[in-house]
């Protein structure tokens, strides 16, 4: 594309008109970015970006549609960038381009900037070519030059090299930091750049966790992406009470307090979503540790078709959330899944003509036309009072978070047997298990083989990366695990590792599941206080597939892997 002539830039459609016409951002999105513009003269598109109201890719897509121009990933750079043209690395560098290709007496180059007509004029002296310019992202500009050149540095070197030796100290965490100097630390514009950086490159990694460890060295961060946790690039130890202080006051934290854990939540918009971080700190002997979860509404599946139930699973799934009364619990470990299923759940039935109330701890996800209420111990609001006062409000459906002791389980059992339908969660590795832990807590078997409807237990795999799969041979082992004494066709898949899934082998992830129907002969076998493993034989009797089961059938439809089964249900016990 060629550049444009400061005559046809007259003409240009103004770039907020043009995000407004396409409803990327909103008016009052607009007018604060222009406000602050009228005061700091920078250029709109960066604030909008700065500002979190829109992604970067989304602003330079729509800058290129603006400029005529053409957006470029870093996926189409090329693979060997012309080299002919003797322009320094450090050059691309501080000028933001990167040189596509050149023949003919034409230079091809992508810019963060296509408007930096200095450049342009620069290059058209030096090289004595006609320049066509294309836009693309500084971050993948960046990464090209280094890839190809050497000569770059990652944004966060950038960031720290902005922030002098020596001006940010790190004590113990027994240190006694002046509390004002720690808070004017964390307003420094670096640190607030630096912590911006690792939330945001959670966010574009679809990581569901970010870790920020103190160690006697080093300050590490890492990323749980699809269940896992990965190392990412950390910044230095020095900078580890700026970083964390910055947090705490996002978060709403004393950030004189470095001996008790902390517990805040902080409300962003970033990359042009609205995500939500659930921030924990703990105290460890070399500072403090904190852990944010990602809650992106955005990326929360409400559709039951979405989560992965076999056909006959979601057949029964959808029969139960439908009864008129009665307990409908979902099991599995931390991060399994079990809060996206009930929503999912309520999802599918809620109507006008219901009443919806739940409890939980926290609020992930704002479910439109169900009465939320957020758990505060603190002052005595826990699922137990909670729920006891929704009672009163006139439901026909309850959700309460989980049921953590006797009170809370007794409550839901009188709810359900008065007429109301009530869904919660156990942590319990199986469904037959989740029987035991409510007799556990002390809950009378015939009340529990009254109201109990079914029981759901699940297990999030990793999806097997489309644009790195692979088949592979299954051995004799594999064989034995799945229960099969051969081949016999069957083909099994696994990822090699791309640029799309980090590497990883995998993008994404998907529930496996085990449905426990407590019909008839279920709740004569909890009536008679039967073992969970005599409840789980008459389970399988009765056609319960279990969660490996369930996770054969997603191998052999080429879902996931047999080494991603085996690591979310290696507490089955194994039948060879």
């Amino acid at each position: 594309m060629e550049t444009l002539a400061p005559v046809a830039q007259k003409f240009m459609e103004p770039l907020g008109d043009l995000l407004l016409s396409q409803q990327k951002i909103s008016s009052e999105d607009l007018e604060k970015a222009l406000s602050i513009q009228r005061t700091t003269c920078e250029r709109l598109g960066r604030l909008l970006v700065n500002l979190g109201f829109i992604s970067e890719e989304e602003m330079l897509r729509t800058t290129a549609q603006q400029l005529k121009l053409e957006y470029m990933p870093l996926v189409k750079f090329p693979t060997t960038p012309p080299l002919t043209i003797g322009i320094p690395a450090k050059f691309m560098e501080q000028y933001k381009f990167f040189p596509l290709s050149h023949a003919d007496g034409v230079l091809a180059i992508t810019m963060a900037d296509p408007l930096d007509m200095v450049t342009i004029d620069a290059l058209k002296l030096r090289t004595d070519c006609r320049i066509v310019v294309y836009i693309s992202k500084e971050s993948d500009i960046a990464e090209a030059i280094e890839r190809y050149f050497g000569g770059g540095s990652s944004t966060m070197e950038r960031i720290v090299e902005d922030i002098p030796e020596g001006e940010l100290q790190y004590l113990h965490a027994d240190g006694d930091e002046d509390v004002d100097h720690l808070r004017d630390m964390a307003q420094e514009a670096p640190v607030i750049r630096l912590v911006s950086l690792v939330i945001s490159k959670a966010i574009e990694s679809k990581a569901s966790d970010i870790h920020i460890e103190a160690f006697e060295s080093q300050l590490k961060v890492r990323y749980r992406i699809d269940g896992i946790l990965y190392d990412t690039e950390s910044p230095p130890k020095r900078l580890q009470p700026a970083i964390i202080s910055r947090i705490k006051i996002m978060a709403e934290m004393t950030i004189a307090e470095r001996r008790l854990p902390q517990d805040g939540r902080v409300r962003l918009r970033m990359l042009g979503k609205k995500v939500d971080l659930r921030v924990s700190t703990i105290p460890t002997i070399y500072g403090e540790s904190v852990v944010m979860r990602i809650l992106d509404r955005s990326s929360i599946m409400l559709d039951l078709d979405d989560l992965g139930f076999p056909a006959t699973s979601k057949k029964q799934f959808e029969a139960l959330i439908r009864k008129p009364h009665g307990i409908v619990l979902v099991t599995g470990p931390t991060g399994s899944g079990k809060t996206t299923t009930l929503y999912g759940a309520l999802d599918k039935i809620n109507s006008p003509d219901k009443k919806i109330i739940t409890v939980e701890d926290p609020i992930e996800y704002q479910l439109s036309g169900v009465n939320q209420i957020q758990v505060k111990p603190k002052i005595g609001l826990t699922f137990a009072s909670g729920l006891r006062s929704i009672v009163r409000q006139d439901p026909d459906i309850m959700m309460v978070g989980e049921i953590r002791d006797l009170e809370t389980a007794d409550i839901a059992i009188q709810s359900a047997l008065t007429g109301h339908l009530v869904f919660s969660t156990l942590h319990t590795n199986d469904a037959p298990g989740a029987i035991t832990r409510l007799l556990d807590m002390g809950v009378e078997h015939y009340l529990a083989a009254s109201c109990l409807e079914g029981i759901l237990a699940q297990r999030l795999v990793r999806v097997i990366c489309k644009k790195c799969k692979q088949e592979a041979e299954p051995d004799q082992q594999t064989l034995k695990l799945m229960g099969l004494k051969s081949a016999n066709g069957l083909k099994i898949y696994t990822g090699k590792g791309c640029k799309d899934c980090n590497a990883t082998g995998y993008s994404g992830r998907l529930g496996i599941f085990e449905l426990l129907i407590v019909n008839d002969d279920i709740k004569q076998l909890i009536l008679k206080k039967t073992s969970s493993n005599m409840i789980r034989q008459q389970a399988l009797a009765l056609g319960m597939r279990t969660l490996r089961e369930d996770g054969w059938d997603k191998v052999k439809a080429g879902i996931t892997s047999v080494e991603e089964v085996l690591r979310v249900t290696q507490e089955e016990d194994l039948e060879f």
